[in-house]
């Protein structure tokens, strides 16, 4: 294509997008509604869609998209959030001017909307969306959609739970300026649910044990993780089957628990078969994740007497933790006299303080 060709195109686009614009700003209800249908369709299916963004940015159309959020007409709301969904998308910009135009009361009171077919899980990514946008993350968290977010992860559609998942995870990392922020424990037995269900070593797990490590934080999150059902067993098999990432928040969850109440919660932790998958981790997990699961080992084994396991039970476990660490070299008796060498130093550790 010659330069002239370019050019031509160039135009022609430019051209389009303007008029497109136009009827936007200026049009009756029917012709903004079509207008925004054109919008989020050129940006999807034209290979240049990160300039054409921009253009329709330049031009003026998220205004009143936003507005268009605010109608009582559904097909007015849907096509505005579609639209500001695809204008968002890959554009740090347009993300913060559309919250800085006002989207996210309308978002806010769209996420009340139970049955009001797809605008609630449309209004749930466009919250995720904006909320990744660091400059926007406090104008979400205080405008009242964390507890809304909450509830979809009980009664939400899947890809709904699965977005408010990543919006809670996206919120709770703000910047060390920021107050932390702060979830109820009523979201800890739906995101336990969410965890049974996922692969403990994806992308969502490493997000949905975050949310849950942030809630062990609190008196009322502790007791709300472990009456949920299978919460302490979810954790553990996380800690077997989990990423650097889940393996760390959920060894911090349980040792959150055993730290507030050892004679409560060590028990339960026990039953559940934990001891395997945190000899593991002492080798194989994060550095943050070694100590942690040393610290619970330690709390685990500081108790009474006839909860201490024989030495030729430890032996053969570790044995059978070692074999799974295994890098493939054969090396398995060392690692396991590597791991017991390490377990009895700590043992000796503990009895010379305990020691008069």
């Amino acid at each position: 294509m010659g330069e002239e060709d370019e050019r031509w195109n160039h135009n022609k686009k430019q051209t389009l997008t303007d008029e497109i614009s136009h009827r936007l700003i200026n049009g009756d209800l029917a012709t903004k509604i079509q207008a925004a249908r054109e919008i989020r369709s050129m940006i999807r299916n034209r290979n240049s869609s990160a300039k054409i963004r921009v253009k329709f940015a330049a031009a003026g159309v998220i205004q009143p998209l936003v507005l268009m959020l605010c109608s009582q007409h559904h097909d007015a709301r849907e096509v505005s959030l579609l639209a500001l969904l695809n204008l968002a998308s890959r554009n740090e910009r347009n993300k913060e001017q559309i919250v800085t135009c006002g989207a996210i009361p309308p978002l806010v009171k769209l996420l009340k909307f139970q049955n009001a077919g797809n605008l609630r899980e449309l209004a749930t990514a466009a919250i995720l969306t904006l909320s990744a946008a660091p400059n926007n993350k406090s104008t979400i968290a205080n405008s009242g959609a964390i507890p809304l977010l909450i509830q979809i992860l009980s009664c939400g559609t899947v890809q709904g739970r699965v977005d408010a998942v990543t919006a809670l995870h996206n919120l709770i990392n703000t910047s060390k300026q920021d107050p932390p922020i702060v979830l109820d424990a009523a979201a800890a037995s739906p995101l336990i649910n969410l965890l049974k269900e996922c692969k403990k070593s994806s992308k969502f797990a490493d997000k949905t044990t975050g949310l849950i490590n942030i809630i062990s934080k609190s008196h009322e999150g502790i007791l709300a993780i472990t009456k949920a059902e299978d919460g302490i067993l979810t954790l553990v098999e996380t800690i077997e089957d989990g990423s650097l990432v889940s393996t760390e928040n959920a060894v911090g969850v349980l040792l959150e628990l055993c730290m507030s109440s050892r004679s409560k919660y060590r028990e339960l932790i026990l039953n559940e078969g934990a001891i395997p998958g945190l000899l593991r981790l002492t080798v194989d997990g994060t550095h943050e994740a070694q100590n942690k699961a040393r610290l619970l080992l330690d709390l685990l084994r500081d108790s009474a007497p006839e909860k201490r396991l024989s030495s030729s039970v430890l032996e053969k476990m570790v044995h059978e933790v070692a074999a799974r660490v295994d890098d493939g070299s054969g090396h398995t008796v060392e690692t396991a006299k590597i791991l017991l060498q390490d377990m009895v130093q700590r043992s000796i550790s503990m009895a010379s303080s305990c020691t008069p």
